[in-house]
């Protein structure tokens, strides 16, 4: 795991996450209070974050890049059940141990924060708390509405369906659309499907005046009633 680095206060005043993160019910003393015990930390694409079974001793803001979020099944067989975005919190606080495993679909930057110290702060935060559980309610039924996509049995279904909540959940681009921030090969480990797949997908959607590609990851939404009613 690669070493963390002290919390500068100036990164709070630049982040881009700054008002929707957990930090935003946060007045600057909680602020400093949160800062004391922040450490920032940058991982590659594909490192485990946190591995389910290993005791929850830190939660973090996610500040850039993708999480997935992946469960194992009675069987052994493993599923994405969600994607975690600039914003999220990672990790869960006043839990003993992680239920998921968190692996870095991107590169990331994590703002992060031991459990113990944190939930102290929190006990204290009421404001706080009660974005946290509005979170965890929002989270729940984000993972149902992933469910529902990857359950769908076609690749169409899933691509629509995909393409629409990533307009939801990014950032917008310079021009319109927004950057994906992930390749074709991870869009189809989310979603269940070969990246031979996903590219066919695209391209039909491109041919059919759906979508535009100025770029290989810049996707512009052009027909959003066909691709709604593509995804059910």
């Amino acid at each position: 795991m690669p070493s963390d680095h002290p919390h500068p206060a100036g990164r709070c005043a630049v982040c881009a996450v700054r008002d929707s993160a957990l930090c935003a019910t946060f007045a600057e003393p909680e602020l400093a209070a949160l800062r004391a015990i922040g450490r920032r930390r940058t991982l590659p694409a594909g490192q485990i974050v946190v591995s389910a079974g290993d005791p929850a001793s830190f939660c973090a803001n996610l500040v850039s890049g993708v999480l997935k979020v992946v469960r194992e099944e009675h069987d052994g067989r493993t599923q994405i059940v969600g994607l975690l975005f600039p914003g999220d919190l990672v990790g869960e606080p006043f839990v003993e141990e992680a239920r998921d495993t968190l692996v870095a679909l991107t590169e990331i930057d994590l703002c992060l924060y031991p459990r113990q110290p944190l939930e102290t702060l929190l006990t204290h935060h009421p404001a706080a708390t009660h974005l946290l559980l509005r979170r965890a309610l929002a989270t729940l039924a984000e993972a149902r509405k992933w469910m529902l996509m990857l359950g769908r049995r076609q690749a169409p279904e899933k691509i629509a369906a995909f393409l629409l909540d990533m307009e939801r959940r990014l950032e917008p681009a310079a021009g319109g659309g927004y950057h994906l921030p992930m390749g074709r090969a991870a869009m189809g480990e989310v979603l269940g499907l070969t990246i031979e797949t996903v590219s066919r997908q695209l391209s039909a959607m491109k041919r059919a005046g759906m979508i535009a590609l100025p770029s290989r990851r810049h996707i512009l939404l052009l027909d959003r009633p066909k691709l709604a009613q593509i995804a059910g």
